[in-house]
C-alpha cells in the first residue's frame, strides 16, 4: 500500500498506532532510566517527527515545556544535521536552552530512523538530567555559564559508536556521572524502541514513508484548532500576573487577541529579564502559551505541528519571557509556569464560565545534597490547582506541569533524607463557590551525621494564587526551618545534622462568591479536614460544630452539624455589612 492512497478509516487507525508507538517509546524510557527524576517524577517528553522535523505524535504524559519546546528544537537539529549528514546508528544531543527546553538540565536526544537506507522519521525525547555540573540547580546564577555544562548540537553516537570524548567530558563535570550517563543510554534506547515499533507498523501497512500521512494528520489538526478559535468573539483581552521573582517581584503582562481563526498572544510590558536564573527563553514561552490555548479551546484535538500553527506568541527581546543569551535560565519554570494562568485569566473575557481560576502554578523543586554518604536528590512537589467553574480545584496536583511526586519510600531508600510528614494543608485552598485545591505540608530531615544542604526553587510565597469571579486567593507557600526561621525560597541553605525543613506548598484560587457555596459542601470540607471550623465560619459564614465526644480518636461524619441558627445570623450580618 502506498501512503498516498490511505483512506480516512485507515488513516485514523494509523494515527492511533502512531500514538501507541510514542507510548512504547516512553515506556522504554521510564523502565530503563537511572534517575528518579525520569523514573518516578516523569519529567520527560517523548515524540515522533516526520522527515521535515514536524511533530506528529507524543506520548501520553510529559510536560508541555518539554513536549512543545522539543517540537521547536527539531528544526535546530535538522539545520545542524540535514538528512544527507545522517546515517543509521546516529544519535544527536543538545541541552542548549535557546534551542530546546530552556534550561541546561534538560537534555534532548534525537534519533533518525531509516528504512531501506532512506530517512523516514525522527524520534526524540527530552529529560531533566539529575545533574549537569555548575551550581546546584537553583535560581542564584548570574549567567548561563555558571549553570553547568552546555552541549551544542552534536552526535552522541555516530553509526552506533558512542562519542567517548563527550562522555568523558560529561562524567568529569557532573556530580552523579552514572545516573547522568545512564539516562543518556536510556534516552537513546527509548528512541530505538520507538523506531523499531514504527518500522514494524510500516511493514504491516506496506508504507514506504510517513510524510504524506503526517501532512494529512497535521492538516486536520490545524483545521480543527482554527475552527474552534473561529467560534470565539473577536477582540483583545489583557491580564497581569505577579510572581515573587528573586530580588524583586516580576510581572507577566499578557494580551490575547482573537482575529478570525488565529490567536495572537503578546507579553509586551512584562518585566525585563532578571539578573538571576528565573529567565525564560522564547521557545519555552511559546511552549506554555500554545499549550494554554489548546487546553482552553480544543483539548481533544491531536497535539502536533498543526495545533501550533494558528497560535502566534511574541515577547520583547530582553524581557523576562524572551531572555537573551547568556542570561541565567536554570529556574525558568518558576516564571514560565505562570503563562497558562495569565492567558486563562485574559481569555475568561472571551470564554466566560469555561476557564479555571489560577492555581499554585510553578512546581516546587528542591535539591538535597550532602555527605556521609555522598548524595544528591531532586524532589518535585506541587500545590493545589485553581477551582473550576463547576468543580473544586484539585489537591496537590501539578498544573500546568504534570510531573509526579517522588514517594517517601524511594527518597529514603536512595538517600539519608527522611520525609517525616506529607499531608494536605488545611485552609490553603482559596474560598469560593468552588474551593481552590489544597497544597501540601511536608517535613524533611536526614539520618546520620554529616553536612547537607537544600536548594529550593519555589514561588507564590508572597503573591498567592488569585481567585476568579469573586473567589478568594489561595494560601501562600513557605519554606522554613523547624524553629520557624523562614528561608529564601530560591536559594541554597546549608543545614545542620538533624535540622528539620518544612516545605509547605500554596493552594489554588477559589471560583465564585464563597457565600454561594453549598452549606453541605462546607460541612464535608470540615469533616474531610480540607478546612477548619474557623475557616468555615470566617470565609464561608457557615458555623460547623462537633457534637460528639471530645476524646474520640475517630470523629464520625454524623457528629459534625451545621448550626443553622448561628449560620443564618452570621450571614445576615455579612449581608448588612456589604450593603
Amino acid at each position: 500500500m502506498k501512503s498516498e492512497a490511505i483512506d480516512p478509516v485507515t488513516l485514523e487507525v494509523i494515527w492511533n498506532r502512531f500514538h501507541s508507538v510514542a507510548n512504547e517509546q516512553q515506556d522504554a524510557l521510564i523502565r530503563t532510566a537511572f534517575s528518579t527524576i525520569v523514573r518516578e517524577s516523569q519529567d520527560l517528553a517523548c515524540g515522533m517527527f516526520d522527515t521535515k522535523g514536524r511533530m506528529i505524535a507524543q506520548s501520553i504524559s510529559g510536560t508541555p515545556g518539554h513536549i512543545n519546546a522539543m517540537a521547536t528544537s527539531m528544526k535546530h537539529f535538522l539545520a545542524a544535521y540535514p538528512p544527507d549528514k545522517l546515517a543509521p546508528g546516529d544519535v544527536l544531543i543538545t541541552n542548549d536552552p535557546w534551542q530546546t527546553a530552556g534550561q541546561i538540565n534538560d537534555i534532548t536526544i534525537t534519533t533518525p530512523v531509516f528504512k531501506n537506507g532512506k530517512l523516514v522519521a525522527l524520534f526524540a525525547n527530552t529529560c531533566h538530567s539529575a545533574d549537569i555540573g555548575g551550581r546546584i540547580l537553583s535560581a542564584e546564577a548570574r549567567e548561563v555559564f555558571e549553570e553547568g555544562l552546555r552541549i551544542p548540537i552534536m552526535k552522541l553516537f555516530e553509526r552506533g559508536e558512542p562519542n567517548r570524548i563527550l562522555m568523558q567530558i560529561v562524567r568529569a563535570n557532573v556530580r552523579q556521572p552514572d545516573e547522568v550517563i545512564g539516562d543518556f543510554y536510556a534516552q537513546t534506547a527509548c528512541n530505538d524502541a520507538g523506531g523499531r515499533a514504527l518500522l514494524e507498523m510500516m511493514e504491516e501497512f506496506a508504507l514506504d514513508g510517513i510524510d504524506p500521512i503526517a501532512e494529512e494528520i497535521i492538516r486536520r489538526s490545524e483545521a480543527a484548532v482554527r475552527s474552534e478559535i473561529a467560534k470565539l468573539p473577536p477582540g483583545e483581552w489583557t491580564n497581569e500576573t505577579w510572581s515573587d521573582g528573586f530580588e524583586e517581584p516580576i510581572v507577566v503582562r499578557c494580551k490575547v487577541k482573537v482575529a478570525g481563526d488565529e490567536i495572537f498572544i503578546d507579553f509586551a510590558g512584562s518585566s525585563p529579564q532578571s539578573t538571576r536564573g528565573i529567565n525564560v527563553v522564547l521557545n519555552y514561552t511559546h511552549a506554555y502559551a500554545s499549550f494554554a490555548i489548546k487546553a482552553a479551546i480544543c483539548p481533544d484535538v491531536p497535539h502536533n505541528e498543526g495545533s501550533f500553527r494558528p497560535v502566534h506568541v511574541s515577547a520583547p527581546p530582553g524581557s523576562i519571557l524572551n531572555a537573551l543569551d547568556p542570561a541565567p535560565v536554570a529556574s525558568r519554570q518558576v516564571i514560565g509556569h505562570f503563562i497558562p494562568s495569565a492567558i486563562f485569566a485574559a481569555l475568561s473575557g472571551a470564554m466566560p464560565g469555561r476557564l479555571m481560576a489560577p492555581g499554585a502554578d510553578p512546581i516546587w523543586l528542591s535539591v538535597w545534597r550532602g555527605e556521609n554518604p555522598p548524595f544528591t536528590l531532586t524532589v518535585f512537589q506541587v500545590g493545589g490547582t485553581g477551582a473550576r467553574p463547576s468543580k473544586d480545584g484539585l489537591n496537590a496536583v501539578g498544573f500546568p506541569s504534570g510531573v509526579a511526586g517522588v514517594p517517601a519510600e524511594v527518597i529514603e531508600s536512595l538517600s539519608p533524607v527522611v520525609m517525616k510528614r506529607r499531608e494536605l494543608r488545611a485552609d490553603s485552598g482559596g474560598a469560593g463557590t468552588w474551593r481552590g485545591g489544597l497544597g501540601q505540608l511536608t517535613e524533611f530531615t536526614r539520618r546520620g551525621e554529616g553536612r547537607w544542604s537544600v536548594s529550593s526553587i519555589a514561588d507564590r510565597t508572597a503573591y498567592p494564587a488569585p481567585g476568579l469571579l469573586g473567589g478568594q486567593p489561595g494560601a501562600t507557600g513557605e519554606v522554613t526551618l523547624g524553629d520557624g526561621t523562614r528561608l529564601n525560597a530560591k536559594a541554597l541553605k546549608d543545614l545542620k545534622p538533624g535540622e528539620v525543613v518544612h516545605v509547605n506548598l500554596p493552594g489554588g484560587g477559589g471560583y465564585g462568591d464563597p457565600m454561594r457555596r453549598d452549606v453541605e459542601r462546607v460541612r464535608w470540607d470540615v469533616i474531610d479536614g480540607y478546612i477548619t471550623p474557623e475557616e468555615a465560619e470566617k470565609k464561608y459564614t457557615v458555623v460547623v460544630r462537633y457534637n460528639g465526644k471530645p476524646d474520640e480518636l475517630v470523629k464520625l461524619p454524623g457528629d459534625w452539624k451545621v448550626d443553622e441558627a448561628k449560620t443564618a445570623t452570621l450571614r445576615q450580618k455579612m449581608k448588612a455589612k456589604t450593603c
